[in-house]
């Protein structure tokens, strides 16, 4: 019978197999919200320029996820968000905004958290039908939402917020960063099926009632 410790080798050993494969070399750096990106604990890009896939889920009405990078002026960036194509998700339609330095002067909502004396660009999905992909690498099926490619103004730090208008939860991933360089969560096959389900819908805000 095959020990413990063998078992967790020959499982370690097939994920290595795998991100160390040609296939995998071709696919973004996958990571995942493990803990809710907060102001204070937004999930740092190393490098905007390498393609990476941001796994995460709003999972409040009111939940906004914060992604950071150290950016240069002139750099172009992409970045852009998909939804997978989970039960219930057809509709889900986040809004994305990068913060930072030199950006064009913008209303932020209230719940947004931004620093004094940036600007901001909003990205909101397109009306209509989108475009739906295979993904290869994880062999899941997503929907195209809103993308673009962004030349910052300014050396500094950059925020990526992302968050819903009509309060719906889901999950989604954000791309930021088109340079294809392997690596990424090495739990990453283990971690895309927990996350491959429907967020459960929170509770009914309760009702005021106004006393006599």
């Amino acid at each position: 019978m095959m020990k413990r410790s063998q078992g967790i080798m020959v499982v370690l050993m097939a994920v290595l197999f795998v991100f160390l494969t040609p296939r995998a070399a071709e696919a973004h750096q996958p990571y995942f919200e493990d803990e809710d990106w907060t102001p204070a604990n937004a999930y740092r890009v190393k490098d905007p320029t390498v393609s990476t896939a941001l796994y995460a889920t709003l999972d409040r009405r009111d939940d906004v996820d914060y992604v950071r990078f150290t950016g240069r002026a002139g750099q172009s960036i992409l970045i852009g968000l998909t939804i997978p194509q989970i039960e219930g998700q057809e509709n889900f339609t986040p809004i994305f905004a990068l913060i930072g330095p030199g950006l064009p002067a913008t209303r932020l909502p209230a719940r947004v958290e931004a620093p004094p004396d940036v600007g901001a660009r909003i990205l909101r999905a397109a009306p209509g039908e989108p475009t739906s992909f295979f993904e290869p690498f994880s062999r899941t099926r997503y929907w195209e939402r809103q993308e673009d490619r962004f030349v910052l103004p300014a050396d500094g730090e950059y925020l990526v917020a992302v968050w819903n208008e009509a309060g719906q939860v889901g999950r989604y991933t954000l791309v930021v960063g088109d340079r294809e360089i392997p690596g990424g969560d090495i739990g990453f096959p283990f971690k895309l099926r927990a996350f491959w389900t429907p967020v459960p819908a929170p509770p009914e805000p309760t009702p005021r009632t106004c006393g006599r």
